[in-house]
């Protein structure tokens, strides 16, 4: 095998650990945030390309390490689920030592992008990194991982708020509340799943604790809660009509992920992955028209 041939494989095989496909789920609500406070800060939506590159490698990097250092911790996990146990770090595609260079070197560019960034953003990027990999652990002892979990995606439009204002405002964080709940409801119905799996080996989730039924319902309460978040996220940004459709519309396609789930469990994988990826790009298209037409 050339080398070329082995560094395309090599690439696949860490593309495929990080889901790096999954990026939009983040990636939209920083775009959100960095819209929203471009506007303020600038009065027009461009925060300017050095601003917005850096902010791309900032999410990139965070987010490879945050995949990275989850599949170094399951891997033993991992390896005894049926859902789980063709991973490349559990396949023996990806080498543990690669593993551990993988998180290591994503660590240290994010930490080198957000002192590019500023001075914030550089004081914030190690116990952002803590936060990060303490969701890998949390699951080993509580059932809090589901909300754990959001906070390390809430975290998203915390950064590009930082990165273009230096600051936080309260819109920023009523965005990353609503990012928080979205985060924790649709991981809920996505652990269910896992919910034999983790009664067996006493891992701790919700599905394990408290059932199917108790599941969804929780789900459900907490796609609620997330709404009326980015709902007073708007109303506290002082944006208009299209960005209150934009809050209309992510509630829809909750309830149309909700209805999908309670239909049948095989339609979890399409509630996941389809229904949350349009939810962030249709509530930033929203959100930008807003900018422009207000």
């Amino acid at each position: 095998m050339s080398v070329l041939q082995n560094l395309s494989k090599q690439i696949k095989n860490f593309s495929e650990l990080v889901a790096f496909e999954h990026t939009i789920f983040s990636s939209s609500f920083i775009l959100i945030a960095m819209v929203v406070a471009s506007m303020q800060q600038y009065g027009v939506a461009w925060c300017g390309w050095e601003t917005f590159l850096l902010c791309v490698l900032a999410l990139i990097t965070a987010r490879n390490f945050a995949m990275g250092f989850n599949r170094f911790k399951d891997r033993d996990i991992d390896a005894q689920n049926l859902r789980t146990n063709s991973r490349p770090s559990v396949d023996g595609r990806i080498k543990l030592s690669a593993l551990i260079a993988f998180n290591i070197i994503n660590a240290l560019l994010f930490v080198a992008v957000s002192y590019l960034i500023n001075t914030l953003a550089f004081y914030l990027s190690v116990p952002f990194l803590a936060i990060l990999a303490f969701y890998s652990y949390t699951k080993r002892f509580s059932a809090v991982a589901h909300w754990v979990l959001g906070v390390c995606l809430g975290l998203a439009p915390i950064a590009g708020v930082i990165a273009v204002m230096g600051e936080v405002p309260l819109w920023s964080v009523l965005l990353s509340l609503g990012v928080l709940f979205w985060v924790a409801g649709f991981d809920l119905l996505y652990s269910i799943q896992d919910m034999d799996f983790d009664k067996a080996k006493n891992l701790h989730s919700i599905p394990a604790y408290f059932g199917l039924r108790a599941t969804l319902w929780i789900s459900r309460l907490c796609h609620i809660v997330a709404v009326l978040f980015w709902g007073c996220f708007v109303y506290e940004a002082h944006l208009g009509v299209v960005a209150w459709i934009g809050v209309g519309l992510g509630a829809l396609m909750l309830s149309y992920e909700q209805y999908l789930v309670s239909v049948h469990l095989k339609n979890i994988p399409k509630a996941f992955f389809v229904t949350n990826g349009y939810l962030g790009i249709i509530f930033f298209v929203c959100i930008l028209l807003d900018s422009v037409v207000g």
